[in-house]
């Protein structure tokens, strides 16, 4: 029997992607709070920002005329905290003016203090300055009417405070995407309890659920489920109520013991995928019909996406493609993976057939060092690293190649 061909990475991205269905719900929350979430509208400023003309320095707001000399000596007429209304600048004096404090109307340029010395209510200042020194135009950062951000922005704390800058306490966001997951494997017992011969810790159970919280998910653990189809049809059951997206961990291959593959078939469709990567070759793709008994709750199918069992084959699918899967899902604007050329400090002298993605960390000397042991149990090499090397199909890799990095710090978000 022929097999069909693996897919490359990118053609399971985009099938993966495909079957994505954002949710619609928008809620408005306070933009405090608002870190994390999916910007569901585009906003624009009501104001200027800066709303007015004012110094970015402690200094004197001067008339750049009235300095030319390079060794003026004029009188204090003012003094402008920031807060403050000035008045006008008399002719022939200087304002004390401190960073942020609106310009008072005839000046046009401010002296930083360290340029001028104090004597007797007057200031000599030792400088020839130009209009516009150190002045901060009103609108020079927003305009009246600008767009602030585009719907689809997945809010960092820049973005929260870019949408405080112009007065907004509220935003409308999309409703936190839902995800039930479930591991499977008779052998996985959890930290505190007595470890069996032949049993290990569960440790995807803490990875897997830390990272869609990461990624703004609403996550419902629905813990190690037996290694029975029964009983996975049931957590599949419970999972499609009131969620949005079913993941599990382990039992999507084809063995006696695997009972994913079936267990989805039997309540509702599922895809079995070869990916040409290494590690996380297997990935299941499907859906899960909703009970007739949960009206109301979205679509009539949740969707399913069944990880491999082993640490870091989970752990980098879901740097890969529930990441993005997750992103669309909620809305967010779409953002392709970002590979930073960077030079390779090892050595890779027997690639595989397939695009591998190897644990990498930036040494000292600004290059990338590999970790030694890259089997896809060794989860150390995920904490040791700093990210993944992308390598293409049968590519070796020599001492000073340059490679495509992929930064963890940018696949967590």
């Amino acid at each position: 029997m022929n097999r069909p061909p693996m897919l490359s990475v990118d053609e399971a991205r985009a099938r993966l992607l495909a079957g994505a269905i954002p949710v619609q719900t928008i809620e408005s929350v306070p933009t405090m709070e608002a870190t994390g979430r999916v910007l569901a509208l585009t906003q624009t400023s009501s104001i200027n920002v800066p709303d007015h003309d004012n110094s970015s320095m402690d200094g004197y707001a001067v008339r750049a005329a009235d300095c030319a000399s390079g060794a003026a000596r004029l009188r204090v007429s003012q003094r402008v905290p920031a807060g403050t209304v000035p008045t006008a600048l008399e002719p022939g004096t200087v304002a004390r003016i401190f960073t942020g404090a609106p310009i008072p109307p005839g000046a046009d340029a401010i002296v930083m203090q360290e340029l001028t010395s104090a004597e007797d209510g007057a200031v000599v200042i030792r400088h020839q300055p130009s209009a516009g020194d150190w002045v901060r135009l009103a609108g020079e950062d927003i305009r009246t009417g600008q767009e602030v951000l585009a719907a689809g922005t997945r809010l960092r704390p820049q973005e929260t405070g870019l949408l405080a800058s112009v007065g907004l306490a509220q935003v409308p966001v999309f409703r936190r995407v839902r995800v039930a997951v479930f591991f499977t494997g008779d052998e996985l017992v959890m930290p505190g309890e007595p470890l069996p011969r032949g049993a290990i810790y569960n440790s995807s159970r803490f990875t897997l659920t830390s990272m869609l919280r990461e990624l703004g998910c609403e996550v419902t653990d629905l813990g190690i489920v037996e290694d029975t189809l029964e009983a996975t049809r049931a957590a599949l059951r419970r999972g499609a109520i009131g969620h949005d997206l079913i993941m599990t961990s382990g039992g999507v291959s084809v063995g006696e013991e695997d009972h994913v593959k079936p267990a989805v078939e039997a309540e509702g469709r599922i895809d079995m995928w070869k990916i040409a990567m290494k590690p996380g070759k297997p990935l299941a793709f499907g859906a899960v019909r909703r009970p007739a008994q949960a009206p109301g709750t979205g679509p009539d199918e949740v969707a399913f996406i069944g990880l491999p069992g082993n640490p870091v084959s989970s752990f980098v699918c879901v740097l890969l493609f529930v990441r993005a899967f997750v992103r669309r899902m909620q809305g967010a604007l779409d953002q392709p993976l970002r590979a930073y050329p960077m030079r390779a400090d090892f050595q890779w002298p027997r690639p595989d057939a397939r695009q591998e993605f190897l644990r990498a960390r930036i040494n000292a000397q600004g290059g990338l060092e590999i970790y030694p042991n890259q089997n896809s149990s060794v989860l150390t090499s995920t904490v040791w690293g700093d990210g993944l090397v992308d390598n293409p199909p049968r590519t070796a890799i020599a001492p000073g190649d340059t490679v495509a990095f992929l930064p963890f710090a940018e696949l967590l978000w």
